[in-house]
């Protein structure tokens, strides 16, 4: 089939390298004209035989929302876009209702998968109508890993993204822990080779997972970690998972955790601690440390 593909950048430039080779013809623009097939959004749809299937791959928020408002002047009754950004839910909803207006169709997916995708294949979560999915299905099939798992219509509208995002919020909590778990054994004496107790949690264990094996690549890298800062940004999603958490009353104690600790990765000196250290010399006489 063909596709038009906006957005190629890290994902973008390698899922259409997958695509291409599972055979199907990829149009791409990006605004960087190095990366471009088209050099603009209405090249790329007039390359297109309809009914046409557009995906965009770029930033959520204005930089989506500009784009599907310019392909729903572009595009025509039968076509379908797919946004498989990281946008959030509540916007697939939205984009869904404006570009049904037109006779548009509208698929969320969630993407996963990162650099190694292009190899290792996607893991996708996508939403929508079933006419609209069947669409886009040879472009999933040649996005998915190899073998039976990896794909899943989630549901309607939305569903895509709300999958991907709670997907981001177990993977901030499992970083978390094997990070808590590395900083402890760097810590003690006894232990001399922490980079060789993860390597053996690589096998057998019931904590092994793609997420320890590249932990175990970093460690490869850099053995303590020295070259980096202790500094971790968010992507977002996590923050979108503890809200969606209140809104439906469920507790989620470990997610919620390990985002508040990227939060206090950015203090270099944190002004909690400070009145932790004051209220602790205050009751108990225990001894600050003066700037």
């Amino acid at each position: 089939m063909e596709l038009g593909l906006i957005g190629l950048g890290k994902m973008g430039g390698n899922m259409r390298e997958r695509i291409r080779r599972a055979g199907h013809t990829v149009v791409g623009y990006d605004r960087n004209p190095d990366l471009a097939d088209v050099h603009s959004l209405e090249e790329l749809v007039g390359k297109l035989k309809g009914p046409r299937v557009v995906w965009v791959m770029v930033p959520a928020g204005a930089a989506t929302q500009s784009t599907i408002d310019r392909l729903a002047e572009l595009l025509e009754p039968g076509d379908v876009v797919v946004d498989g950004g990281n946008s959030r839910w509540t916007d697939d909803e939205k984009h869904a209702a404006e570009l049904a207006a037109k006779g548009i169709g509208f698929v969320d997916c969630g993407v996963s998968g990162g650099v190694w995708g292009l190899e290792n294949g996607y893991a996708l979560m996508y939403g929508g109508d079933k006419e609209h999915v069947a669409k886009v299905q040879p472009v999933f099939d040649a996005l998915k890993p190899e073998g039976d798992f990896g794909s899943v219509h989630a549901g309607k509208v939305g569903a895509g993204h709300f999958a991907k995002m709670v997907h981001n919020g177990i993977e901030y909590a499992m970083m978390q822990a094997y990070a808590e778990g590395w900083e402890l054994l760097e810590k003690v004496d006894s232990v001399e080779n922490v980079r060789e107790v993860f390597r053996s949690w690589q096998e057998g264990t019931v904590i092994r997972s793609w997420l320890l094996d590249l932990a175990v690549n970093a460690l490869d890298e850099d053995e303590h970690l020295d070259e980096l800062r202790g500094y971790a940004q968010d992507s977002g999603e996590g923050r979108w998972t503890v809200e969606a958490a209140i809104d439906n009353a469920v507790p989620l104690p470990a997610i919620t955790a390990s985002l508040f600790a990227r939060f206090a990765s950015r203090q270099d000196d944190s002004p909690q601690m400070k009145m932790i250290a004051a209220l602790r010399n205050q009751f108990g006489g225990h001894a600050v440390e003066k700037k």
